[in-house]
């Protein structure tokens, strides 16, 4: 539900998350449409996905020490914070050895998280976050706080919906591990240089956000995992 502008957190009540805003304003329909669609996407997908979650949920425990769920504290709609769902890709206190963000070549990733992370099995578990509210199928990838507190007063616009499993700016910086696996300090490259990127994609999605949109979107997101 979108809520009055006057009511926003104050980092969000500027003009250039306005001009946003007054675009989901008149588009309060399709937003409720998306929320259902995420609901009966999501109890369809696991009646079908229980059985290879079980299987990879075993596959983590038995060949790497530790949980089989990774769950990290996201930022969401409004900047709520909340605890996303991953399968585990990578040792125990991975985030308290590296930085936050991952490369290629980072040697924290186990040999079944690469697998899991080419095909983006790890991200199934958000399914979970999405029936209770936290996030969307398609919306902006959620950041962890350390980075939302590096956004630009437009980029809080990108919090005015729940975070999402795939989005445009997911799409076309699939590669994005790939593009840290040379930097020297992958923090200070990720803020300056990647997310400004990402956003302008992100940004792109609120102005034409719209069913349809929504599910192109998801569709491209399928064919990238299973051709690209």
């Amino acid at each position: 539900m979108l809520l009055p502008f006057e009511e926003l957190p104050q980092e969000f009540q500027n003009d250039a998350v306005k001009k946003y805003y007054d675009i989901l304003k008149n588009n309060k329909s399709s937003l409720a449409a998306k929320r259902a669609l995420d609901i009966v996407i999501c109890i369809f997908l696991l009646v079908f996905l229980i059985v290879p979650i079980i299987i990879l949920a075993f596959c983590v425990k038995l060949t790497s020490r530790g949980p089989v769920m990774y769950k990290q504290v996201r930022v969401t709609t409004y900047n709520r914070k909340f605890a996303i769902y991953k399968f585990r890709t990578m040792v125990v206190d991975a985030d308290k050895i590296g930085s936050l963000v991952t490369s290629a070549g980072d040697p924290r990733i186990t040999k079944i998280g690469r697998f899991l992370r080419k095909y983006r099995l790890d991200e199934i578990p958000q399914i979970f976050n999405v029936l209770k509210g936290d996030m969307s199928i398609v919306g902006t990838r959620p950041e962890v706080p350390k980075y939302v507190d590096k956004y630009s007063p437009q980029m809080y616009a990108t919090l005015l919906m729940p975070a999402g499993i795939t989005s445009l700016a997911s799409i076309k910086f699939k590669n994005e591990d790939r593009m840290l696996e040379t930097s020297t300090n992958i923090d200070e490259d990720y803020v300056g240089i990647i997310l400004p990127k990402k956003m302008h994609y992100n940004l792109l999605y609120i102005k034409s956000f719209n069913f349809k949109t929504d599910l192109f979107l998801m569709f491209k997101t399928i064919s990238e995992v299973l051709f690209h």
